[in-house]
């Protein structure tokens, strides 16, 4: 009788475990469909997308605006920076909008950043990265016809 219930329970076990291998199974070829199909929908929407027009290098030129000589302490007052940019804009009309907007709201926003800035953020590649971020969100909200597309670092000097 004890012989009877114990393979009654191995059986039951095995059942058990056939069932559980069977939904995994299931699960997994279920899945891999979905993954299968959800590649080919966003393969077909890469299809669709037009890759952005290259601009010409006269037409890179004609967008950027040269910002020479900037000369500004940095945050601990014991060091200077002097530093050139080169701005490129979406388009002639925010080209124009920038260059009024030059010597005013322009230079002064790089300034202020610049004086909140240690010679430690400022130097190496990061750095340099750093910097053009934090200019490129501080000065885009200024311009209505169009966004600043990328800032260059042309000159530096860190004293």
């Amino acid at each position: 009788m004890l012989k009877n219930k114990i393979f009654v329970m191995v059986i039951g076990m095995l059942i058990a475990i056939t069932l559980i291998l069977a939904a995994a199974f299931f699960l997994w070829t279920m899945m891999s469909k979905s993954d299968a199909s959800a590649g080919s929908k966003a393969e077909a929407s890469a299809e669709k997308v037009k890759p952005a027009k290259q601009l010409s290098a006269a037409e890179i030129k004609d967008n950027t605006v040269i910002l020479k000589d900037v000369l500004t302490n940095l945050a601990n007052n014991s060091r200077f920076i002097k530093v050139s940019f080169a701005f490129e804009l979406e388009n002639k009309k925010a080209k124009a909008e920038f260059e009024n907007l030059l010597d005013s709201k322009v230079k002064g926003t790089i300034i202020k950043i610049l004086s909140d800035m240690t010679p430690e953020q400022v130097s190496g590649s990061k750095g340099y990265d750093n910097l053009s971020a934090a200019l490129m969100n501080s000065l885009n909200p200024y311009l209505k016809e169009g966004k600043i597309k990328e800032i260059m670092i042309t000159d530096i000097v860190l004293q």
